[in-house]
């Protein structure tokens, strides 16, 4: 059963239209954490897919990032082991090159209500820019594979990744060392939290 602190916020975040105006598809926020989750994923915001599902990672990526965290679906949607924190909880549309960027007011206004609910949790994933900028401030490197590529410079308390978006196979094409290096460490420490 969800306690009832984290079920009253979880219904805020909801019905949240902080952002309504900027989200050509309007507010459908994507959110889902529980006292007791050990792994908090913190990512960008939700595609056009999971927008339309409703349901979070829902998609490739989604497919992706379960491959490379060594887990099924069963754990990754058990909220009690996995929450789910995007940057942006909603849907922001399309840009030029890809989706437009998390709207800037989700993480400021409900991050840290959330995270102050989750009573222990292990381990912190940051993927993509986005989290890991806001998240690690100036120990952020210039670049977002600068910053994976010293990932353990951020442990134990965060894992920096990469996006897992298929468009990001070219990426890892060319830095052989995260599927070498950086997964077999995650999926350890995945496994650790989990436990």
């Amino acid at each position: 059963m969800m306690p009832i602190f984290m079920e009253n916020l979880l219904v805020e975040i909801e019905n949240c239209t902080l952002c309504a105006k900027k989200l050509p598809l309007g507010p459908r926020p994507i959110v889902a954490a529980h006292p007791k989750s050990k792994l908090v994923i913190i990512g960008q915001a939700p595609g056009a897919v999971v927008h339309r599902t409703g349901i979070a990672w829902d998609d490739k990526s989604g497919e992706n990032l379960r491959r490379w965290l060594g887990i099924d679906s069963s754990i990754f949607y058990d909220a009690q082991k996995v929450a789910i924190i995007p940057m942006g909880f909603c849907y922001p549309g399309r840009g030029k090159s890809g989706d437009n960027p998390p709207t800037k007011e989700c993480a400021p206004t409900w991050h840290n209500a959330l995270l102050e609910r989750i009573e222990d949790p292990s381990l912190i994933l940051l993927i993509g820019k986005y989290a890991q900028d806001y998240y690690l401030g100036k120990t952020s490197k210039r670049s977002l594979t600068e910053t994976v590529r010293n990932y353990t410079e951020y442990l134990p308390t965060y894992f920096v990744l990469p996006h897992p978006s298929p468009r990001n196979n070219i990426w890892q094409a060319k830095n052989p060392w995260f599927k070498t290096e950086v997964l077999v460490e995650l999926q350890k420490r995945v496994s650790k939290a989990l436990q």
